[in-house]
């Protein structure tokens, strides 16, 4: 039985994707801050054990990891889906607000990754799949350090890659496109931003508004968990992949057309 650690497993793109793996037959232990400690069985023979992890705590993560080795000897898949959201103009966005963009979405995805490292590598196998987002290739005005910390996440998983070939650990990149999770809901804004004074106020939010209702009508996250589950069966996983193919249609457009032209459509799209 395979055995495989999900951050963010307690909603969203995160816990279906710990329900389709444990679907798969596989033993997956489903992580967030928030999340009420049980164990769920499928008639696969697979299961979720949810356990309470916050990833921006090395001492949470090392224990949750203790206890996996200790359980199974092994782990095989992990999939780094906690993540969280910041709204508001670049200029009236606090260092610490983007701060706690980051410290979740990046340096939560490091600490939990540099933890399993040695496992994967003593092992000779493993797979690391991170969730990016298209917003880290198409830039989006007023998410702009959301756009930012994802493309980081981008930059990291192909070094990453490149790093690990030699010992047979594989990574892979999934960029999303809005997606319908509670994301939306729980999406934080920078405070000036939210002020009268604010010079951005009436661009923001019919900017955040316009992406708001194209989240909350967008694809289930079913469908991200399922492409999950498609790069987790291949051989050999892709590098970077855009599920859904608009989202891959976009990601071609911003390879091929000029930078300026890119940022047109862009601004026509939210302002």
């Amino acid at each position: 039985m395979k055995i495989a650690l999900v951050t963010g497993g307690s909603s969203g793109i995160g816990l279906a994707t710990a329900e389709t793996l444990m679907q798969a037959g596989m033993c997956v232990y489903a992580v967030s801050r928030n999340i009420t400690e049980k164990t769920q069985t499928h008639s696969s023979g697979g299961q979720i054990i949810s356990m309470r992890m916050d990833v921006n705590n090395t001492s949470d993560i090392h224990d949750v990891i203790n206890h996996i080795i200790s359980a199974h000897s092994q782990l095989d898949i992990l999939i780094c889906s906690a993540g969280n959201g910041i709204a508001g103009a670049i200029e009236e966005t606090t260092v610490e607000e983007a701060q706690y963009q980051f410290e979740t979405c990046f340096w939560g995805m490091v600490k939990t990754i540099n933890a399993c490292l040695p496992i994967l590598r003593k092992q000779g196998h493993g797979r690391i799949i991170t969730i990016s987002s298209v917003a880290g290739i198409i830039p989006i005005p007023f998410q702009g350090f959301y756009s930012a910390v994802k493309a980081a996440v981008i930059s990291y998983t192909k070094a990453l890659a490149l790093e690990l070939m030699p010992f047979g650990v594989q990574c892979c990149c999934v960029l999303p496109g809005d997606t319908k999770t509670n994301f939306t809901a729980t999406r934080r804004y920078a405070e000036f931003s939210q002020k009268t004074a604010s010079v951005y106020s009436r661009q923001m939010h019919h900017a955040v508004g316009k992406m708001e209702r194209d989240e909350l009508n967008g694809m289930c996250p079913q469908k991200i968990a399922t492409s999950i589950m498609r790069q987790l069966k291949s051989r050999h996983m892709p590098i970077v992949v855009v599920p859904r193919i608009n989202y891959k249609l976009f990601a071609l457009a911003v390879r091929l057309f000029p930078n300026n032209f890119v940022l047109w459509l862009v601004r026509n799209v939210y302002l």
